[in-house]
């Protein structure tokens, strides 16, 4: 297992995907948050975290068009197969992989909001505006349960690109799939306040991965919610399983 989660870390460095990826995570998270805090010198990181998980709905499907779908194409599928793992320790392996990648860039995002900090640094040292400055600045608890939810939502979101790129021995329709399912999941929260049956409110809310976030936007640790996203993710790895158990004894 751990053989195959190094093979696919270092594939995303020998190949350009990689570091495609961070550039435009990088280039995306700081535009953002320019333009959401910065040059209105608010504190305020919500509106950030929504356009970045928004903006997930295209970068995850980069990261992992490629996990099987490269293999099929490569015809090195039936090695991964018979290689002495688990098709479990496989799966597993490569959702890691991509999900190191993933932290790792959302992790060093987070310099974004150094200047936040500086910024009410200076304020602080402002005589003038001492009283009031010492009741403001970036709300430390509130931007980690952002990152907490925002990790938690990739989290989800790479175990259903790694789902859809086991179907498919092509990169683009896998990526573009999986854009449609995310694309989906995050609207289906918006379906809710025009829908009045209770039943496909109720079906639609399961699948909407916002409606469980508002807790982490206000800096409060939500176990149902991490449950849940959780469970999303092992849903879509089993399935992912499931089609190889299959493949292998066909």
């Amino acid at each position: 297992m751990f053989a195959i989660y190094k093979k696919e870390m270092r594939s995303y460095f020998i190949n350009a995907i990689g570091y495609v990826y961070i550039a435009i995570f990088l280039a995306i998270s700081a535009f953002v948050c320019c333009f959401t805090t910065l040059q209105s010198q608010s504190y305020e990181v919500s509106s950030y975290f929504m356009i970045m998980i928004c903006a997930l709905v295209v970068l995850i499907p980069l990261l992992t068009m490629k996990l099987f779908s490269e293999e099929r194409k490569l015809r090195t599928e039936q090695l991964l197969m018979t290689a002495p793992v688990t098709i479990t320790g496989m799966v597993i392996a490569k959702f890691l992989a991509a999900f190191t990648v993933f932290t790792g860039t959302v992790l060093f995002s987070c310099i974004n909001f150094y200047p936040l900090y500086k910024l009410a640094d200076d304020a602080r040292a402002a005589d003038e505006y001492a009283e009031i400055a010492s009741k403001l600045g970036p709300n430390t608890a509130i931007i980690a349960g952002n990152v907490i939810g925002m990790l938690l939502i990739g989290m989800a979101f790479i175990a259903v690109g790694l789902f859809v790129s086991a179907l498919t021995e092509n990169q683009l329709v896998a990526a573009v799939s999986t854009m449609a399912i995310l694309l989906a999941m995050i609207l289906f929260g918006a379906l809710n306040g025009i829908i009045d049956n209770y039943a496909i409110r109720f079906v639609l809310s399961w699948f909407s991965v916002l409606n469980r976030f508002s807790n982490f936007g206000y800096g409060i640790f939500d176990f149902n919610a991490l449950l849940y996203y959780f469970s999303i993710s092992s849903v879509f790895i089993f399935l992912t399983i499931r089609v190889y158990e299959k493949r292998r004894w066909a």
